[in-house]
């Protein structure tokens, strides 16, 4: 809880401070700033919403990418090394606001019977397959997406969390806990492989952020959109 606080806390400063200068040749801090909103506006929002409706959306696309990266990249500093996403409970909660969100979007727009509607019957589906159809469609795209996205980003940070525990506690153990000169070498080649998967998280951690943002645009643009 500490972490996920600490993490709302550096993404409000870090965007305040970004922000409050606003000079025309933008500082080191203000260029971060902007590049980072760039790309989750035009590289996200507009391309998956819409340039018609996106812009509404942006705020909560960028704080939600900021929030998720932040808190993937604590499992990476030192004397924390936890990311919080690997926690189910905090995944699921981001995925109930978007599920909120784009639900509440798409009543909005089509109404509670013309969401279902457009939700529920791809465009040209006619005759006895909707029987099969809509059941299918109802629980895709309704009851399964929070399940799936907070999943998905959960899966990869308890997965990466438990790689890195495991080369590095192994590698220590071997290292210094034993006597072998086989378990010696096996502890130098775990910590090779403790450095290989640091590095492959950094990748991994930015990606799941982005995913996540990228879904929830998505969906947001699936909710808007005039056919299914």
């Amino acid at each position: 809880m500490l972490l996920v606080v600490l993490a709302a806390v550096l993404v409000f400063a870090f965007t305040y401070l970004a922000a409050r200068p606003a000079a025309v040749v933008p500082g080191r801090l203000q260029f971060a700033g902007e590049y980072v909103y760039g790309f989750v506006r035009n590289g996200i929002a507009r391309e998956s919403i819409g340039s018609e409706h996106f812009m509404k959306f942006v705020p909560y696309l960028f704080a939600l990418f900021l929030f998720v990266a932040v808190n993937n990249y604590f499992g990476l500093v030192p004397f924390i090394q936890y990311p919080p996403m690997s926690h189910f409970g905090f995944p699921l909660g981001l995925a109930l606001l978007t599920w909120i969100l784009y639900i509440g979007v798409g009543i909005g727009k089509h109404g509670f019977l013309g969401y279902l509607k457009h939700i529920t019957i791809p465009s040209g589906v006619k005759g006895p397959v909707l029987a099969i159809i809509i059941p299918l469609e109802f629980l895709s795209n309704i009851l399964v997406r929070p399940a799936t996205l907070s999943l998905r980003l959960f899966a990869n940070m308890f997965a990466g969390h438990l790689l890195l525990m495991l080369f590095a506690f192994g590698g220590e153990y071997l290292l210094f806990e034993s006597t072998s000169l086989i378990n010696g070498i096996a502890g130098v080649l775990s910590f090779v492989m403790f450095g290989a998967v640091t590095v492959l998280e950094l990748l991994i951690m930015f990606l799941q952020a982005y995913v996540f943002t990228l879904l929830t645009a998505t969906y947001l643009g699936e909710s808007l959109a005039d056919e299914h």
